[in-house]
């Protein structure tokens, strides 16, 4: 691997830090999360707590407002890890943040997918516990276990990191099942008709859109679980527990790069999303 050498001087002493190219791409990465998701996040917030987004209030868009909250304290471990390169002494609070990434952003995602799994398999089930306080609880339920992961990265990462490895790849795997199932089933009953619905083309439009708004889920769901998954697989499996960050790039872009789907179907399904793009 080529390593390219910065040089940094501060009150007349120079220090040198060394930059590989597997780290340059990786600041890319979270330097382009940082740029384009915290915007795009925080906008979401903004109209879900103003009510000008879908306009169906901030109850139906609990779960939304609480992961973007959560992704903003992924942009936060993004801007951290890029100042870690002339402040080494920032890489606890770093690893802190990392709970946010590997459990928080796959709860919320997953707690969205059992809600559109019980809107349209148990429909009774989602109207009886679809009133405030239900998401409320499971919200601050899904924050404190967040939180704990937090901790937990914290002291695991530098110390024990085959542990950690195995929470993230346990974790991922859960997950994973969990979405592609609740997504499985819910496509599976949308590509279905139901009695009476041939012939009415409102109904069945209606259907379709939410048949490819539930197969992009699907489709980012794996690209987004899948590499990382995998990776951490192949480190249980082979016992090698050594942090190579080459061996993590792909399942990280993948990772990254799939978070900006969830905000950009929101956007687009309000109709906020040509403004945005023209703001941005």
């Amino acid at each position: 691997m080529n390593n390219s050498a910065v040089n940094f001087s501060s009150n007349g002493d120079s220090r040198t830090v060394s930059i590989g190219l597997v780290d340059c791409l990786e600041i890319c990465v979270y330097l382009m999360n940082l740029l384009f998701s915290l915007p795009t996040h925080s906008y979401v917030m903004r109209l879900i707590v103003t009510g000008t987004g879908t306009g169906s209030g901030i109850v139906s868009e609990f779960f939304i407002l609480n992961l973007s909250a959560c992704e903003i304290g992924i942009c936060l471990n993004s801007l951290i890890f890029v100042l870690m390169m002339w402040f080494q002494s920032l890489s606890r609070f770093e690893q802190f943040l990392i709970g946010f990434s590997i459990t928080g952003r796959p709860l919320f995602q997953c707690l969205m997918c059992v809600e559109r799994y019980l809107a349209v398999i148990h429909p009774v089930t989602f109207l009886k516990y679809k009133p405030l306080r239900y998401r409320l609880i499971c919200c601050t339920a899904a924050w404190i276990f967040c939180l704990s992961s937090c901790f937990l990265c914290m002291f695991t990462i530098d110390w024990q990191y085959a542990v950690y490895v195995w929470f993230l790849t346990m974790q991922l795997l859960f997950f994973l099942f969990v979405k592609l199932f609740c997504l499985s089933v819910v496509l599976r009953t949308l590509k279905r008709s139901g009695p009476g619905e041939r012939g009415r083309d409102k109904e069945n439009h209606m259907k379709r859109r939410a048949f490819n708004l539930i197969l992009i889920t699907t489709v980012t769901t794996v690209l987004m679980f899948g590499p990382m998954t995998i990776t951490g697989f192949y480190y249980v499996v082979t016992d090698d527990y050594i942090d190579r960050p080459e061996v993590w790039l792909s399942g990280i872009l993948c990772f990254m790069l799939t978070g900006f789907v969830q905000p950009v179907l929101y956007l687009q399904r309000t109709g906020q999303f040509s403004w945005f793009s023209c703001k941005i």
